[in-house]
C-alpha cells in the first residue's frame, strides 16, 4: 500500500467495533459490540498457546480472550515528543516537542524455548523504541530504557512508513530482525533492515534492541532505497522479507522484492534478494503470507497495480502465488553466479549485481564457495540481487483494491481469504491448476478496508480480521437446512444427514461412510424432507405419544435411537418401519415458561442420529388473565372466581368463561344481559384505600365481551382526607358478582384527587384564599386552623385578624424614591387588591409589587419620593380592617459626595476608586436573603467595601483619554460630584526592566522604565507558580493512574484558569519610587523548585508579561549557599585582622545576583563587598570592630542578597590591647620569647617558605590580573558593544547561507591531508585506456581484500614492521585506508578498535598514560580520521555556529589594531609573541568604496586605518563587499588595484610599493594610506590589475595569510611596516628566547598584559560559547564520542586499569587533543575563510587555554607562567569542571554505540576511492614480499587464500608474475 494509505486505514477503523458472534442457533441475532475506547487499531498477534489476542493501537494495548473479550489494557501515550529530536526529550531543549499519539508498529511475541515470555512492543514516538510487557497484564511494563541510545532506534517514527519484525532463535540467543521504511525526519541513517538483541549482553555493553555489534543493510541512499515492507516471516532457517521498492539498477520503476538472510547470520553476508513479477502489470504488494498448496509451502502475495511510476496503488489488484522452493532456487542461483562467475551467464549477460550503492562488486570465487559458505563471508560478496524476477500468472483478479490475505487448509484443499478496501472479506477456493474460485463474500464494515493483519484462531475455524471482528472461516452452522448448506457452494460445509445438521467434514461422526456428508461440491445431492408430525400442540399439563413419519428410502432399521425433548433427559424411541414414536415428557419436568410468552418451544433431538428428522415445536400454554385468556389461541377458559385460566372445560366453583375460539359448547348457554351497561354506587375508604361494590350473579358467558369490567368514575374526583366518600363507577357484566369485593386503586381508569386544608396554609388569610370546591374553612377553636369544612364542630370565621408586620428591608431610603422595600408579617391579604393601596412608609404612600405580593406573608412596594428628611413605621391595611404597624422605623435619607481617591487612571480600568461622602449607605439591606430582592454587599479582601462614609469601586475600560464624573446611584436618587472629576489617562508601556533572573527567594530589585508609570497607584510584580509538592503529586498521579480509567493530565496554563487553580499560587509585590518613567519592583519570594508559570507586571487592568518586554522570560534560579565563616565550629568567632578581606565561601551566588546588589553587615556598619564569584563573596570590614546588634559580645557577619538573609557567624577582631604587666618585666618576656620565637623560626622557616611561595605568587598574581580586569573593564564593555553591533548582522546570516560551511569532500581533504596540494581526493585515476580495465578490475579486488578483517589487520601490523615505513607514510595509509573504506564504516570501526586494543596491550605494559599522546601508527591517525568523519554534523548543526562567530570576532577585533605586515604582529592580540609593543600613532578612516552592481555604481563605507597598508585596505574592502560570501569565491587582492579617485580627472593608484616610497639607507617602508595623504571620506575604487602594472610580485603560500614582498632583499634593501625588526637587540637565537621571557615577565604586568586582557574580555563570550558548546550537557554529546568513551571505558576495565586520571588522559587525547584543538586551530579545516597570521595566534592561545582545561593536573601560575596560562587562570578552572562532568556524563549514561554515518554522507559517493586504493597498492608493492610471506604464515589467511588473492590482485593492476 502507498505510504498515505495506513494513515486513512487507521482513521477510518477508528470506529470499528469488536463483533463476538452468537451461538450457532442465534445467528441471526444482532451481533454483540464491544467498543475499545475509540481507539484505532493498528496490530494483532495471536498466541498460539494459550489463543490470547493482543491488539496494538494508537496509544492502548489490548489484551483479549480468544473470544474477544477484554482481559487487560495498558497505555502506551501519549507522549511529549518530537520526530526532530531525541529521546529523553526535554522541552527546554527541544521546543517543537508536544504531545503525540503513540501508533503501534510492532507486536511481537518473545519466546524462549518455544514458552511465551514477553511482549514485544514498539511505536512511533521516542525514534520508534520498544518495550516488553507482561502477557497477563499488558498494563505492567517489563523492559523499558528510559535514555536510549540511537541503536536501540527500531520502528519508525512516522505512522506512515511501514515496519515489520520477526523473532528469531541463534544459538539460545533470541534475535529480531526487522525491516523498515525510510523517514525523512529524526536520526538519519538506520538501515532498513537492522538485526536486534532482545535481551541485554553484558560482555558488549550493548542494551536491550539495540543493534550494536549486529548484523545490518548498509545503504548508501537512504530515500533512493525507500523500501515499503509488507511481510517478514522465518522459514527453514532463513528469514524472508517481501517489499516494494524503486527499481534503481534497472528501468526505475517501482517492483516487489523478496530477499532472504540465513537466520543465524550475524554480519548480513548472506542478504540476496530478487524481484517478483506477476502478470498483467501487478507490481506493488499490499499484503503477503506463507502457506501451503498442494501440501508445499508456498507464498501468497496480494498485488496491486501501481499509478505510472509512483508507489500509489491503483483499485485493480491480483493474487499471486509463488512456491518457495521455487523462490530459494532464484535466490540460490543469485548468490552463485555473484560468486563465482561475477554476476553474469554464460552469454555474459549480468544476471547478479550489488545493490544499495555498496563498494563491491560480484567475484570469481572457486564453484565450492557457496557450498562451502552457504551464508557468506567476510570474503563473499553482498548484497547481491537478482536481475532476473520471479514469475507468476494471476490466480484470482479483483476490483477493489485487496489489502489482506490469509490462507487455509481443510482436508487438502487451500482455501484463501482476501480483504479488500471496500471492508468485504472474500473466500476463495484454489484449485489444483492454480486458479481460484470465489464462493462467499462476508461484508465486514463497508466504509473500512480491511487490516494486512488477517489470523486464522488456534482451531483453524475462524479467522480474526482487523475490523476488529473474530469471523467464522467457515460458517457452517448458518445454514440450518440442507439446501442452504448445499448451495452455498463453500468448501469448508456439507450436510450431515444423519447428524442433521451443516458441518465441516471432520465433525461428522460418519463423514467416511458413503452418503453420510454430502458436500457442496459432490455430484450425488439429496436433501431428506419430513412427512408428518403427530401432535404438533401439546397442553403441558397432559402427557402423549408423539409420532413422526419419514421417507421410506432412509435406512433406520439397525439404528438405535432416542428422543429428547430440550434439555431434557433422553427416552428410548420406538421405530416402526418409516414411523418413529417418542413418549413426550412429563408436566412436572419441563422448565417455566419464558416470561411474556405463552408457549415452550422444544426442539425433539435424537441423541444419536438425525435431529432435523425430529425438529419441530411443543406449544405448553400458560392462559392469562380473563380476556387475554378466552381470545388466546391455544383452547383456555376463565374461571371468574377462581381468577384461573384452565385447558379444563369446568370450573371448582364454577362461573366460566368458554374460549372464542371453541366451536361448541355444550355446558355453555346463551349468556342473557351479556352487553348491558350496569351503573353501581361505589363506597370508598380513603384511610384503608379500599373500595367494594355489591351485583348480582350472571349465567356463564363466552368470548372477551363476557368477562366483568369497570371503565369509568361518575362521581366528582375531589376526596377529603379522613372521610368516606360515595363514589359513582360504571362497567358491565358485574351481576355475576355475589359479596362485596375489595379492589385496588392502581386501576387506570379511577382518578382521584386527595387533599388535607391543612397543609400550607398557616394563617387565616391562606386559609380564605383556597378556593370554594375544596370547602376549607379557618376554624376557630381553641387552636384554630384550616380544616375541611365538615370537621370544624365550633363554627368558622369570616374575618381574619389585623395584619402583622415583623421585618421591613432596608430601613433606610433616598428622599426621590425608587427603591424596593421588601415587607414581611403575616395576614397581609388574601389577594393582591386588598393592600393594591394599603401600604405606606413613613406616612409616604408605598405602590406594592404584583408580581412580588406572596398571598398573606411578603409585600414588595416601591418607595415613593418625599420632600424632606423624615422617619416613620411602615403601615399595612387589608381592605377594611385594623391597620398592621411595624416595630422597625424607616428614614427618608439625603446621601452627599465630597470627594474620590485617586484622580487618575490607566485606560484599561481596573483602579480601586474610593468615593468619599455621607449617608452612603442609604438604601443598602443590612442582610442578605436568597429569596429577597437585595441591595449591595462588597468586600475587598476580608474587608467591606462600603461603609456610611465611603464605598470602593473598580474602573472600567474607556476607549478614549479625559476627564469624567463620578455617579453614583440609590434607587431614583442620582448624586454626581461635580467638583473633583476622574482622569481617564494612557496605559502604562514598559520597555525595559532589568535584570531578568532573580533566586527562589525574592527580594532582587527589578529596574523599570517607561512610560505613564504613575498612573497607577498601586504597580505590582505578580508571578504564578507551580509547588513543586503539588508537581510531584500530580506526576505521580499520572503515573499510578488505573489503566481502566486513565484522567487526563491536569497542568498549570498560563493564566491559571480556574480548572487548574488548585495547582497553581499566584504572589505579588508592589513596586516602590514610582515615577512617569521609572519604578522599582522587587522579585516575589517562590517556592523552591517550583515550576514557574508566568511572571507578569500588573498594574491595574494593565497586566505586561515580561517576555512582551525583551522578548526572554523571567528566570528563577535555586537560592545560593553561603557557607559559616567557621565551618568547623558553627557559633565559634573567627579572628580577623584589620586591613584584611573576610572571605565567605558559598554555592550559586551570581546566578542571579551582582556585586553591587549584595549588601553585607558586621554588627552595626557595613562590610564593603569587593568580590563576588560563583563561589567566593571579599568583603572589606571597618578598620574598628563594630558593635553588635544584639546582646551579645562580638559582631556577626550577615550578608543580604534580596529578600534572602544568611547569618554567617561572630567575627573578632585581632587588636593590640594594654597589658598591666610593668614595663622590666614585659621586656624580660619579650626578650625570652624572642629568643624562642628566633629558635623556632630558624627551624621552619626553610621548610615552609618554599612550600608557600608558589601559593603567594598565585594569590598576587590573581589579585593582580584581577585588577587589571577591572581597569579595563570599562574600555572591555565598550570594545564588546562595538564587537556586538558588528556581530549582528553576522547573526542575522547564521543558520543559513551566512556560514561558508565547505563540502564534506573539501573538508575530508584537509583534515585526511593537511598541507598537502593533489590529495587522492581530488585526483583522478592516470591510467592508459588500454590498461584502465584491467586495473580497476584489480583494484575491485583489492577493494574486497580490503573488506578482508584479517588480511586488513595483517596488513597494517606488517607495514608498521618495516623500518623504512616512516611516520608520514603511517598517517598517509591511514587516510587512504578511511578513504578505501568510507562507505563501510562499521567495518572501519570495528577494525580500528581491533588495532587500538593491539596499541592498548603495548601501552598497558609501559606507561598507560602516553597512549595516543602522539600519531606515531596508523591506527592513531585512522582514530582522527574517524573522529572527523563522525563529528562532521555535529560541526555544521551545533559546534559550527559559534566557531565561527568566534573567528569572526577575531578577525574584527584584529582589524580594529594596526598590524605589522612583515612581522605579522598586532596591537590587539592574545598572544604576547605576536603583540606588536610598540605606541603605533594611527586613526579611523572611513573610505567610500564605489561598487558596480549591475550597470549601477553605488557607494559602500568601509572603515581602515591610516596605518594599513593598500594590500590590507583592499583586503577589508573585499571583506565588506564580500560579507558573508565563501573566501574562495571573492577575487584576489593582488588580482585588483586600489585607485583613489578625487575630483572628476583625479585618479590615482596606490601599491605597496612604488618610486614614492620612503628608503632610509637599507631600510624600505612599505606605503600606507598615511604614506598617501589619504582623507577621511575619500572616495576609492577596486579596478583590474593590468599586467604592466606589476610592480612587485606578491605571493601567498599554502596557509600563509601575510602578504611579502620579494624582489628587495636581493637589491639589499630591508621591508618594514610598523617597526623595524632589527630593532630588537642583538642577542644569539639559543638566548633570545629565554632573554625575551624575563623581558616579558617584568613587563606584562603592568603594559602589556593589559592589552591582551582587553582582548580577552572582548572576546569571553565567544570563547564561552564554543567551549560550552562542545562540552554541553543540555544535549546529548555526538554518538561517536559516546561510543569511543564507552570503548575506552572497557578497555580498561578489561586490562584492570582503576586509575580515574589514566582514562581521563584517554579520552583527552583521543577526542580534545586529537579533534578539537586542531578544528579550533584551523577553522579554514571547516569553513571557507582565510585565516592570517594574526588570527592564528589568536587562535592558537585559545587553543592551549582548551588544551589545559583539559588535564587533570591542577593549574597554578606564577609570573614566570606562560602568558595564555595568566590570560585565562581564572576561567581555566571553571572550564576543568566542564570537561569533568562532560567525561562524567557520558561514562554515567546508558553505553553509546556506533551510528551509520554514511547516510548523511551521501555526496561522499563520488569520492574517487580507486585513486586510493591505486595508492594503497604502490605501498603494497613496495613490501610485496613480506605482506605475502605474513599472509602465508598465518593458517586462517591460507585458509581464506589471501596471499593467492593478492596475487591476483598484483598481477591484474601491474602485470606482475607470481607463482599462479
Amino acid at each position: 500500500m502507498p505510504a498515505a494509505a495506513p494513515l486513512l486505514l487507521l482513521l477510518a477503523i477508528l470506529w470499528w467495533p469488536l463483533v463476538l458472534p452468537l451461538a450457532p442457533g442465534h445467528l441471526q441475532s444482532p451481533p454483540t459490540f464491544i467498543t475499545l475506547n475509540g481507539s484505532r487499531l493498528n496490530h494483532l498477534l495471536l498466541d498460539t498457546h494459550s489463543g490470547h489476542v493482543y491488539v496494538g493501537a494508537v496509544n492502548v494495548l489490548y489484551h483479549l480472550s480468544p473470544d474477544l473479550q477484554l482481559l487487560s489494557w495498558g497505555k502506551t501515550g501519549p507522549k511529549l515528543d518530537s520526530p526532530d529530536c531525541l529521546p529523553p526529550i526535554d522541552p527546554t531543549d527541544c521546543t517543537q516537542a508536544e504531545t503525540t499519539d503513540n501508533t503501534n508498529k510492532l507486536l511481537l511475541l518473545e519466546e524462549v524455548k518455544e514458552k511465551p515470555v514477553s511482549l514485544i512492543v514498539c511505536g512511533t514516538v521516542l525514534q520508534g523504541i520498544c518495550e516488553k510487557r507482561s502477557l497477563e497484564n499488558v498494563s505492567q511494563v517489563l523492559y523499558k530504557t528510559d535514555n536510549p541510545v540511537d541503536t536501540q532506534y527500531v520502528a519508525a517514527n512516522d505512522p506512515r512508513v511501514s515496519t515489520v519484525g520477526v523473532v528469531v532463535e541463534q544459538k539460545d540467543v533470541m534475535l529480531m530482525l526487522v525491516g523498515r521504511g525510510y523517514t525523512s525526519k529524526g536520526p538519519g541513517g538506520i538501515p532498513p533492515i537492522t538485526m536486534r538483541r532482545l535481551t541485554p549482553v553484558a560482555r558488549h555493553s550493548a542494551p536491550a534492541f539495540s543493534h550494536e555489534e549486529l548484523g545490518k543493510l548498509v545503504v548508501g541512499s537512504y530515500s533512493e532505497y525507500n523500501n515499503h515492507f509488507v511481510k517478514a516471516f522465518p522459514h527453514n532457517h532463513y528469514v524472508y522479507f517481501v517489499f516494494s521498492r524503486r527499481d534503481v539498477w534497472g528501468k526505475r520503476e517501482y517492483r516487489t522484492y523478496v530477499s532472504r538472510l540465513c537466520a543465524g547470520d550475524p554480519n548480513f553476508y548472506s542478504y540476496v534478494e530478487v524481484p517478483l513479477f506477476c502478470g498483467g502489470g501487478y507490481n506493488l504488494a499490499q499484503a503477503a503470507v506463507l502457506g501451503y498448496h498442494r501440501d508445499q509451502p508456498t507464498l501468497f502475495v496480494a498485488m496491486a497495480m501501481g499509478q505510472a511510476s509512483t508507489p500509489t496503488p491503483t483499485d485493480r489488484s491480483a493474487l499471486c502465488v509463488y512456491k518457495v522452493e521455487e523462490l530459494d532456487k532464484a535466490l540460490h542461483g543469485a548468490q552463485l553466479l555473484c560468486y563465482t562467475q561475477e554476476g553474469k551467464d554464460a552469454n555474459n549477460m549480468e544476471k547478479a549485481y550489488i545493490e544499495y550503492e555498496v563498494s563491491s562488486n560480484c567475484l570469481k570465487l572457486p564453484q565450492d564457495s557457496l557450498i562451502k559458505y552457504p551464508c557468506g563471508g567476510e570474503h563473499t560478496p553482498s548484497p547481491i540481487a537478482s536481475a532476473i524476477a520471479l514469475e507468476a500468472t494471476p490466480t484470482f483478479t479483483w476490483n477493489p483494491l485487496i489489502t489482506a490475505v490469509t490462507t487455509a487448509t481443510e482436508v487438502g484443499h487451500t482455501i484463501v481469504l482476501l480483504g479488500d478496501k471496500n471492508g468485504r472479506l472474500h473466500k476463495v477456493f484454489l484449485h489444483a491448476n492454480g486458479t481460484g474460485t470465489k464462493y462467499d463474500t462476508v461484508e465486514v464494515d463497508a466504509e473500512s478496508p480491511i487490516n494486512a493483519d488477517l489470523l486464522l484462531d488456534s482451531t483453524k475455524q475462524n479467522v480474526y480480521v482487523l475490523t476488529e471482528r473474530k469471523l467464522h472461516i467457515a460458517q457452517c452452522e448458518k445454514h440450518l437446512d440442507c439446501h442452504s448448506c448445499l448451495s452455498n457452494r463453500d468448501p469448508y460445509c456439507g450436510w450431515c444427514l444423519l447428524e442433521g445438521r451443516c458441518t465441516r467434514k471432520m465433525d461428522c461422526t460418519r463423514h467416511a461412510q458413503p452418503h453420510h456428508w454430502i458436500w457442496s461440491y459432490s455430484r450425488e445431492r439429496q436433501c431428506v424432507s419430513i412427512e408428518s408430525l403427530q401432535p404438533s400442540i401439546l397442553s403441558r399439563e397432559e402427557q402423549t405419544q408423539v409420532q413422526t413419519l419419514i421417507p421410506d428410502h432412509l435406512p433406520l432399521s439397525d439404528e438405535s435411537l432416542s428422543c429428547a425433548f430440550g434439555s431434557l433427559a433422553a427416552q428410548p424411541a420406538v421405530v416402526m418401519e418409516n414411523r418413529i414414536t417418542c413418549q413426550s415428557p412429563a408436566p412436572e419436568q419441563l422448565p417455566p415458561s419464558p416470561p411474556g410468552n405463552d408457549l415452550y418451544m422444544a426442539p425433539c433431538i435424537d441423541r444419536s442420529l438425525i435431529t432435523y428428522i425430529f425438529t419441530f415445536i411443543l406449544s405448553y400454554v400458560i392462559c392469562c388473565r380473563c380476556m387475554a385468556c378466552v381470545s388466546s389461541m391455544w383452547p383456555c377458559h376463565w374461571c371468574v372466581k377462581d381468577e384461573l385460566c384452565t385447558h379444563d372445560k369446568s370450573c371448582p366453583r364454577q362461573h366460566i368463561i368458554y374460549n372464542s375460539r371453541v366451536s361448541t359448547v355444550s355446558e355453555v348457554t346463551t349468556c342473557h344481559n351479556m352487553y348491558s351497561d350496569l351503573f353501581f354506587f361505589l363506597k370508598v375508604k380513603i384511610n384503608d384505600y379500599y373500595y367494594t361494590w355489591r351485583s348480582s350473579e350472571q349465567s356463564m358467558p363466552r368470548g372477551p365481551d363476557s368477562c366483568p369490567c369497570v371503565w369509568a368514575l361518575q362521581s366528582f374526583p375531589l376526596v377529603p382526607v379522613g372521610f368516606d366518600t360515595e363514589l359513582s363507577l360504571q362497567g358491565k357484566n358485574l351481576d355475576i358478582f355475589e359479596v362485596m369485593l375489595i379492589c385496588r386503586l392502581s386501576s387506570h381508569l379511577i382518578h382521584l384527587q386527595l387533599y388535607d386544608c391543612s397543609v400550607g396554609q398557616s394563617d387565616c388569610s391562606q386559609c380564605r384564599a383556597v378556593a370554594a370546591n375544596y370547602g376549607c374553612v379557618w376554624c376557630a377553636d381553641e387552636t384554630p386552623g384550616c380544616v375541611y369544612n365538615q370537621s370544624c364542630t365550633s363554627g368558622t370565621t369570616d374575618t381574619c385578624p389585623a395584619p402583622v408586620v415583623t421585618e421591613v428591608e432596608p430601613l433606610t431610603g433616598p428622599l426621590e424614591g425608587g427603591i424596593l422595600l421588601t415587607i414581611q408579617g403575616s395576614n397581609l391579604g388574601q389577594s393582591f387588591q386588598d393592600i393594591q393601596a394599603g401600604v405606606t412608609v413613613a406616612g409616604v404612600t408605598c405602590t406594592p409589587l404584583p408580581e412580588a405580593y406572596r398571598i398573606s406573608t411578603s409585600i414588595v412596594c416601591e418607595l415613593q419620593a418625599c420632600a424632606n428628611v423624615i422617619a416613620g413605621p411602615v403601615v399595612v391595611t387589608v381592605g377594611g380592617s385594623e391597620k398592621g404597624e411595624s416595630q422597625q422605623t424607616f428614614s427618608y435619607q439625603n446621601p452627599q459626595l465630597s470627594r474620590i481617591v485617586p484622580e487618575k487612571g490607566p485606560l484599561a480600568g481596573g483602579t480601586m476608586l474610593t468615593v468619599h461622602g455621607s449617608q452612603l449607605l442609604t438604601g443598602q439591606r443590612t442582610e442578605q436573603r436568597s429569596d429577597q430582592i437585595t441591595g449591595l454587599q462588597a468586600f475587598l479582601g476580608s474587608k467591606p467595601c462600603l461603609s456610611d462614609t465611603w464605598l470602593i469601586c473598580r474602573t472600567s475600560h474607556s476607549n478614549q483619554t479625559g476627564r469624567v464624573p463620578v455617579k453614583v446611584v440609590f434607587g431614583k436618587a442620582e448624586r454626581i460630584l461635580e467638583s473633583v472629576l476622574f482622569s481617564y489617562m494612557e496605559d502604562p508601556v514598559i520597555t525595559d526592566a532589568t535584570p531578568m533572573e532573580s533566586f527562589y527567594g525574592g527580594g532582587r530589585l527589578i529596574y523599570v522604565t517607561g512610560q505613564n508609570l504613575n498612573v497607577v497607584q498601586q504597580p505590582k510584580m505578580s508571578v504564578s507558580y507551580e509547588p513543586r509538592e503539588r508537581s510531584e503529586v500530580r506526576r505521580r498521579r499520572h503515573t499510578n493512574v488505573s489503566v481502566r480509567n486513565p484522567l487526563p493530565e491536569r497542568k498549570c496554563s498560563r493564566r491559571c484558569s480556574s480548572a487548574v487553580v488548585s495547582f497553581c499560587l499566584q504572589i505579588q509585590e508592589l513596586c516602590t519610587n514610582v515615577t512617569s518613567e521609572r519604578m522599582i519592583c522587587k522579585s516575589p519570594l517562590v517556592e523552591p523548585k517550583s515550576r514557574i508559570v508566568r511572571v507578569w507586571f500588573e498594574m491595574d487592568n494593565v497586566h505586561i508579561d515580561f517576555p512582551s518586554i525583551k522578548n526572554k522570560t523571567f528566570t528563577y534560579h535555586p537560592n545560593p549557599d553561603l557557607f559559616q565563616l567557621n565551618s568547623e565550629s558553627r557559633g565559634t568567632p573567627i579572628r580577623f585582622k584589620p586591613g584584611g578581606v573576610l572571605a565567605v565561601e558559598g554555592k550559586g551566588l551570581t546566578l542571579a545576583m551582582r556585586k553591587e546588589e549584595v549588601v553585607a553587615r558586621l554588627g552595626d556598619k557595613e562590610c564593603d563587598v569587593k568580590t563576588l564569584d560563583n563561589t567566593h563573596l571579599y568583603c572589606e570590614p571597618p578598620e574598628e570592630q563594630p558593635l553588635a546588634l544584639d546582646d551579645s559580645d562580638l559582631p556577626t557577619l550577615k550578608v543580604l542578597m534580596g529578600s534572602l538573609a544568611f547569618d554567617l557567624g561572630p567575627v573578632e577582631y585581632d587588636n593590640d590591647s594594654h597589658s598591666s604587666v610593668p614595663l622590666a618585666a614585659q621586656i624580660g618576656l619579650a626578650a625570652g620569647a624572642a629568643v624562642v620565637v628566633l629558635i623556632v623560626l630558624v627551624i621552619i622557616l626553610m621548610y615552609r617558605r618554599k612550600s608557600k611561595q608558589a601559593l603567594r605568587d598565585y594569590k598576587k598574581v590573581l589579585v593582580q590580573l584581577e585588577t587589571l580586569e577591572i581597569n579595563v573593564g570599562d574600555q572591555c564593555r565598550k570594545e564588546f558593544t562595538d564587537l556586538m553591533t558588528e556581530m549582528m548582522d553576522l547573526s542575522s546570516d547564521v543558520g543559513g547561507p551566512g556560514i561558508p560551511f565547505l563540502d564534506y569532500r573539501t573538508y575530508a581533504e584537509r583534515v585526511f591531508f593537511p598541507g598537502q596540494k593533489g590529495a587522492p581526493l581530488s585526483q583522478n585515476l592516470d591510467l592508459p585506456d588500454s590498461r584502465r580495465q584491467t586495473v580497476e578490475q584489480g583494484l575491485g579486488q583489492l577493494n574486497n581484500l580490503l573488506n578482508n578483517r584479517l588480511f586488513l589487520i595483517r596488513f597494517i601490523h606488517t607495514l608498521e614492521a618495516q623500518q623504512s615505513f616512516s611516520q608520514r607514510d603511517r598517517g598517509y595509509v591511514a587516510s587512504l585506508l578511511t578513504m578505501a573504506l568510507h562507505d563501510k564504516l562499521e567495518y572501519f570501526t570495528d577494525v580500528m578498535k581491533t588495532l587500538l586494543g593491539d596499541l592498548m596491550e603495548q601501552y598497558v605494559a609501559k606507561n598507560p598514560k602516553l597512549m595516543l599522546r602522539r600519531t606515531e601508527t596508523v591506527v592513531e591517525k585512522m582514530l582522527t580520521n574517524w573522529m572527523s568523519i563522525c563529528l562532521y554534523s555535529f560541526l555544521k548543526e551545533v559546534a559550527g555556529e559559534p566557531l565561527y562567530k568566534l573567528y569572526r570576532a577575531i578577525k574584527y577585533q584584529v582589524d580594529k589594531g594596526p598590524v605589522d605586515v612583515v612581522t605579522g604582529k598586532a596591537k590587539r592580540t592574545l598572544n604576547d609573541s605576536h603583540l606588536l609593543r610598540e605606541d603605533i600613532d594611527y586613526c579611523s578612516v572611513t573610505l567610500t568604496v564605489l561598487v558596480k552592481s549591475g550597470v549601477e555604481v553605488q557607494p559602500c563605507p568601509v572603515k581602515v586605518l591610516d596605518s594599513d597598508t593598500i594590500t590590507q585596505v583592499k583586503d577589508k574592502i573585499l571583506d565588506q563587499i564580500y560579507k558573508g560570501a565563501p573566501y574562495s569565491q571573492r577575487p584576489a587582492a593582488d588580482s585588483l588595484d586600489l585607485e583613489w579617485r578625487s575630483g572628476q580627472a583625479g585618479h590615482l593608484t596606490l601599491s605597496d610599493d612604488d618610486v614614492t616610497a620612503i628608503v632610509q639607507g637599507r631600510w624600505k617602508r612599505i606605503n600606507t594610506l598615511q604614506h598617501y595623504k589619504v582623507p577621511d571620506g575619500a572616495t576609492v575604487a577596486l579596478i583590474p590589475r593590468s599586467q604592466s602594472s606589476l610592480g612587485v610580485n606578491q605571493f601567498y603560500q599554502t596557509g600563509e595569510k601575510t602578504p611579502m614582498l620579494e624582489g628587495e632583499e636581493e637589491e639589499g634593501l630591508r621591508l618594514w611596516h610598523l617597526v623595524k625588526p632589527s630593532e630588537d637587540p642583538e642577542i644569539p637565537k639559543h638566548r633570545k628566547s629565554s632573554m625575551r621571557e624575563r623581558e616579558r615577565a617584568k613587563a606584562i604586568p603592568e603594559i602589556y598584559l593589559t592589552r591582551l586582557l582587553s582582548m580577552k574580555g572582548t572576546l569571553q563570550k565567544f570563547v564561552d560559547d564554543v567551549f560550552v558548546a562542545i562540552l554541553s550537557r543540555k544535549r546529548p554529546p555526538p554518538i561517536a564520542v559516546r561510543f569511543f568513551f564507552d570503548f575506552l571505558d572497557d578497555m580498561a576495565e578489561k586490562h584492570g586499569i582503576d586509575d580515574p586520571e589514566t582514562v581521563h588522559i584517554w579520552k583527552t587525547n583521543s577526542l580534545p587533543l586529537r579533534f578539537w584543538v586542531n578544528i579550533l586551530k584551523n577553522p579554514q579545516f571547516v569553513f571557507d575563510v582565510q585565516v592570517t597570521d594574526s588570527v592564528d595566534a589568536v587562535l592558537s592561545v585559545i587553543a592551549q587555554t582548551f588544551i589545559d582545561s583539559c588535564t587533570t593536573s591542577e593549574h597554578k601560575v606564577g609570573r614566570d607562567s606562560p602568558v595564555n596560562k595568566l590570560l585565562y587562570a581564572r576561567e581555566i578552572p571553571r572550564y576543568k569542571q566542564l570537561v569533568e562532568r562532560y567525561y562524567s556524563d557520558i561514562h554515567n549514561a546508558v553505553s553509546g554505540c556506533y551510528q551509520e554515518m554514511n547516510s548523511t554522507l551521501t555526496e561522499l559517493s563520488g569520492m574517487n576511492s580507486l585513486v586510493a586504493l591505486h595508492e594503497l597498492y604502490k605501498y603494497i608493492n613496495k613490501y610485496y614480499d613480506q605482506i605475502i610471506m605474513s599472509l602465508e604464515e598465518d593458517a586462517a589467511g591460507q585458509k581464506m587464500q589471501l596471499a593467492y588473492r593478492l596475487q591476483q590482485v598484483a598481477a591484474l593492476v601491474e602485470n606482475k608474475v607470481t607463482d599462479l
